[in-house]
């Protein structure tokens, strides 16, 4: 198994074009640069969803990694989003939170199940502008 990452790390699907864009708004507004991506097609993103018990194959979430501990569907989110440390997403963050798991997660796997329908899906992996790239794992 591989050894976890120090700095937390954001497993997303490389060829969803929601979580792509997800992807985008992270290194935009990530500005502390905390963050490190992995594609789920990629040997590294593979490993640690299967390390966190998730299905490479079918997943229905991206994961967070953080701390040696995986985070999934809404609560990834949450954690993300306050991770930004900007006051206005670490509120969305702690708002979300204020949702009951039991609604807020449901919700969120409904569009994870749809995402390629209505968001679309990409041919190719997301790629990163080259000074970004050190952000991502291989």
């Amino acid at each position: 198994m591989a050894a976890e990452p120090t700095a937390p790390v954001i497993v997303f699907d490389g060829v969803c074009l929601l979580c792509s864009r997800w992807v985008r708004f992270l290194l935009k507004h990530d500005r502390a640069a905390r963050y490190r991506f992995a594609s789920m097609q990629s040997d590294s993103g593979r490993a640690l969803l299967l390390a966190h018990g998730l299905d490479p194959e079918s997943p229905l979430s991206f994961l967070l990694v953080e701390g040696g501990r995986g985070y999934t569907d809404s609560d990834a989110i949450a954690r993300v989003l306050h991770g930004l440390g900007a006051s206005r997403w670490r509120w969305l963050g702690r708002a979300m939170r204020l949702v009951p798991r039991w609604l807020r997660d449901p919700m969120y796997r409904f569009v994870a199940r749809h995402r390629y329908r209505i968001f679309g899906q990409s041919r190719a992996c997301f790629l990163p502008a080259p000074e970004q790239r050190a952000r991502f794992m291989p």
